[in-house]
């Protein structure tokens, strides 16, 4: 069986802790590991091969990061332009699995998911092998024990050719109002759409080409015309461009006479939103979940968030606080489905804040933006040992670095030189220039910017270890591929 773990989410409705850059996903939200590396450790036992990930090209450094930290092992990771939902995802996996001969078991899941009894989900897999190995459509469904308004709903029948204690997908209900919801939970056999799905390689493709030919057309030139290596495959954009935005649950899943349910209780939650997050974390006495430099007085069954300053709150009741560097977002836990919302309304008005955190994650380490003025910026620098920035030109700012610890390689112009801790370096406006760590440790260093413009789409780069190079004479927008 081979895990596909689908990691090219947003997860906007966690905004502002999650942004488009570095989604929910990649935040450490119910422990000290991120929901990613969650997803893949839990799913490392014997019978369950190496996963294939599927993730936004964007976030390709932050997946082998975080993979490197807990030394997990992947077969391949398939890097999309940009999302095309589920269905084409899955499309792709299955595609290059066939074209190796592997027409083996897929486990479809989210990356971004909870899962809390992992003897339980392994019990779940088992029964849903037997399934699918029979050529099923397996979805996982949760059983719906309480009315929730967040989630789609399985309607399940029962069906003597299936095995024991898997059920046959008899409709789909999209969200349900409240009083739905309710009446759902008392007529019994509903599930939540948990969004995990087990499926032969072969079979999905087959419902994919009757159902939703366009997806499968598209697919196979997009494959044919994608850089594969080893290790990764990078997805042709343009013909990728040209694909359905469909999810496997409407692609497939809603369409086939084959969908079945297997029962899933393992603690799951899809940490959809803020509530969801209040759910499954620990709370004091007074039903609250506080994280970060907190005090809260007088107040019940909150969820504050801190992440550097100080969040005193008095008097609340239900509500939800979340404080970044740049941004603060407060709503009625009752509410809190309206962030999305918000999120678009702030990306109407161009704001940066879904974008980026103040701190940007780098194949080479990290930047933090401290100050903004008319004419200059602030930025703190970390290089992790041995790796560097391209050697790139701006052509309207001139940067000063001034180092704070570890040791410093500068490029300027034809000059190469060392800077050790409490030394700096002036780089004037079109000069060639690039920052290199040599040392063993971390190297930190304050950059102060001054001119005229100041966008981060004032670089041209001219050689990058991490094949963000731009060719001579051709700036490219680092709100795509950054510094």
């Amino acid at each position: 069986m081979i895990p596909v773990i689908l990691s090219g989410g947003s997860g906007s409705r966690l905004w502002p802790l999650s942004r488009k850059q570095f989604p929910k996903q990649f935040l450490a939200l119910t422990g000290e590991q991120t929901l990613f590396q969650q997803t893949l450790e839990r799913l490392v036992f014997e019978g369950m091969q190496p996963p294939i990930v599927v993730c936004n090209k964007d976030h390709r450094f932050i997946v082998n990061e975080q993979l490197a930290n807990r030394k997990l092992e992947t077969q391949r990771i398939l890097m999309e332009p940009f999302g095309r939902n589920t269905a084409p995802a899955v499309a792709l996996t299955a595609m290059m699995l066939i074209s190796e001969g592997r027409d083996e078991l897929m486990l479809v899941l989210p990356a971004d998911h909870v899962l809390e009894d992992r003897k339980a989900l392994q019990r779940a897999l088992a029964l849903a092998t037997v399934a699918a190995e029979r050529g099923e459509m397996v979805l996982f469904g949760v059983p719906a024990l309480k009315p929730e308004t967040g989630y789609g709903y399985i309607k399940s029948a029962a069906d003597g050719l299936l095995p024991e204690g898997v059920s046959r997908v008899a409709s789909f209900v999209e969200k349900p109002d409240a009083k739905r919801a309710a009446e759902f939970v008392k007529s019994g056999g509903y599930f939540w759409n948990s969004g995990m799905f087990m499926f032969r390689a072969s079979r999905f493709l087959e419902e994919l080409k009757q159902h939703e030919p366009d997806i499968y057309d598209t697919c196979v030139l997009t494959l044919e015309r994608s850089q594969q290596d080893v290790d990764t495959i990078d997805i042709d954009e343009a013909t990728f461009a040209c694909c359905p935005d469909n999810s496997i649950d409407y692609a497939v899943m809603e369409k086939t006479q084959r969908a079945c349910v297997v029962p899933l209780t393992a603690g799951w939650s899809d940490v959809g939103c803020w509530s969801s997050l209040w759910d499954v974390n620990e709370k004091d006495v007074n039903g609250n979940v506080c994280k970060g430099d907190v005090v809260i007085q007088d107040s019940t069954n909150c969820m504050i968030h801190g992440n550097g300053k100080l969040v005193s709150v008095i008097g609340l009741d239900n509500i939800v606080v979340v404080e970044t560097k740049d941004a603060m977002m407060i709503a009625h836990k009752d509410k809190v489905q309206g962030v999305k919302q918000m999120v678009n309304t702030l990306n109407g008005q161009g704001r940066s804040e879904t974008q980026n955190h103040c701190e940007v994650y780098r194949p080479w380490g990290s930047y933090d933006s401290v100050d903004m003025g008319g004419r200059f910026q602030v930025k703190h620098i970390s290089v992790k040992p041995g790796a560097c920035l391209s050697l790139q030109m701006h052509h309207h700012r001139a940067e000063h670095w001034i180092v704070v610890s570890g040791t410093a390689e500068v490029t300027c112009d034809e000059n190469v030189f060392l800077l050790t801790e409490n030394q700096s370096t002036y780089i004037p406006i079109a000069s060639v220039h690039r920052l290199r760590n040599p040392g063993k440790i971390a190297l930190e260093i304050i950059e102060v910017q001054s001119g005229s413009y100041l966008g981060e789409d004032d670089i041209e780069r001219f050689e990058d270890v991490y094949g963000r190079s731009t060719p001579v004479g051709r700036s490219v927008s680092i709100k795509t591929i950054a510094q």
